[in-house]
């Protein structure tokens, strides 16, 4: 692994700092790289130099002994990655109007291309589509360094499987898929990502590495899409599904559990599999009909979740219009501040139009990327005396649910998390 430039002590830049890359970058401190930590969001770079985290999964202890070892520097200034050994690209991947959206990424290859040099490497992490490496990344790289990849730098794609929250399943622990647009460059990135995570799976192509990323997504999404639609049959049918599953859960094989929800979230399930089946699309003029289908289930599950909400306080003699609703989390799943395509900010939206008076409660999420319209709360026993219904959405493990219990009048648990006589299940 020696001679490719990616030793501890060379410059590694990491070019987002969200969820994904400040992890990585704090582990790349900690293995002795120095790390340029780049991101476009001011607010957040003088979060990281101040030593503040808004990342649950890095603490505020970390960020600070990273920056007093003097080897890692964030910023938004593409000029500081000059003389960089690695890059790696952790950008976020939106879908605008159904279409995946990479300007985030050409905007981050466009940002490294002029400071590339020969011998130097450059890995995507950023969730996309099968080809994109080949077809995107290397000719802008080419085109903004005038050098030629493969010969003169390496490319490669090694998908981020980064889950915040997961204490067990860490950036280091979980094993690393990489690969390369050529040998040489696979092991480049693999030499880079040994020195980084316990272990490193290599594949043949960048292609199927962008294809396994879609895959582990697009399994999860369509499972959770399942398991949601029964169980608004099950609610209709008078049968416990959470009952259920537990008791599926004790067949052991040809059984794994997943579990309803207000609908999916984050940068993953309600964008991964339709990179894959806009792919499909415009290649093949086919439909990924599973896909569609998953989407369309999650999609409306905030939709349902009013539904329920509504004819809850019906029951209790409440319209929704005037109601004060209080909802227990806004990211996407517990542990984390990340409100990407969070099912709460949908909800959230619906009750708001519905007329309903709106408090939401969540310490983990960062105030400034939340609407102006929204009110966040602490969770104190006059907000839950004062809701007309409590709406659990995310279930963070600091959430005091005991004095959820004790204090609601009602409550709709779409997690699962509190009992009780005023209680409904999702």
């Amino acid at each position: 692994m020696s001679g490719t430039g990616h030793e501890p002590s060379a410059k590694l830049v990491i070019v987002g700092q969200g969820y994904v890359g400040l992890p990585v970058a704090m582990r790349a401190v900690g293995v002795g790289f120095l790390v340029i930590g780049l991101d476009t969001d001011s607010v957040r770079v003088w979060s990281l130099k101040d030593g503040q985290s808004y990342v649950d999964d890095v603490t505020d202890g970390q960020l600070r002994c990273a920056l007093a070892s003097g080897r890692y520097l964030p910023t938004d200034r593409y000029e500081d990655v000059e003389g960089f050994d690695a890059a790696v690209i952790t950008v976020p991947t939106p879908l605008t109007d159904s279409v995946p959206d990479l300007r985030f990424v050409t905007a981050a290859v466009r940002g490294l291309a002029p400071y590339l040099r020969p011998g130097a490497t450059v890995v995507l992490e950023s969730t996309t589509y099968p080809g994109t490496t080949e077809e995107v990344v290397v000719p802008l790289l080419e085109a903004g360094s005038g050098l030629v990849a493969g010969k003169d730098f390496h490319v490669g794609y090694s998908p981020e499987r980064i889950d915040p929250g997961n204490r067990r399943w860490t950036f280091v622990t979980t094993p690393k898929v990489v690969s390369g647009i050529d040998e040489r460059s696979l092991t480049a990135v693999r030499d880079l990502y040994d020195h980084l995570v316990d272990s490193t799976i290599p594949v043949d192509t960048t292609k199927e590495a962008e294809l396994t990323k879609l895959l582990e997504n697009t399994f999860r999404h369509v499972n959770v899409a399942l398991v949601n639609e029964i169980a608004m049959f099950a609610h209709e049918l008078g049968v416990d599904v959470w009952k259920a599953i537990d008791a599926a859960a004790t067949k052991p094989f040809g059984f794994l559990p997943f579990r309803p929800g207000p609908g999916v979230g984050g940068h993953c399930l309600p964008v991964d599999p339709t990179f894959l089946s806009w792919r499909v699309r415009r290649d093949l003029n086919r439909d990924f009909r599973f896909v569609g289908l998953a989407n369309d289930i999650n999609d409306h599950m905030p939709d349902y979740v009013v539904q329920r909400l509504t004819d809850a306080l019906n029951r209790h003699h409440r319209a929704v219009h005037d109601s004060l609703v209080l909802l227990l989390g806004l990211a996407y799943k517990p542990g984390t501040g990340d409100i990407r395509e969070s099912p709460a900010m949908r909800v959230f939206d619906l009750l708001s139009a519905r007329g309903a008076v709106v408090r939401v409660v969540d310490a983990h999420v960062e105030p400034h990327r939340c609407p102006s319209a929204m009110k966040l709360v602490d969770l104190t026993e006059s907000e839950v005396r004062q809701a007309d219904a409590v709406v659990v959405l995310t279930d963070h493990e600091d959430v005091d649910y005991a004095l959820v219990e004790r204090e609601a009048r009602f409550v709709l648990d779409t997690r699962h998390r509190v009992s009780g006589p005023q209680v409904e299940y999702l």
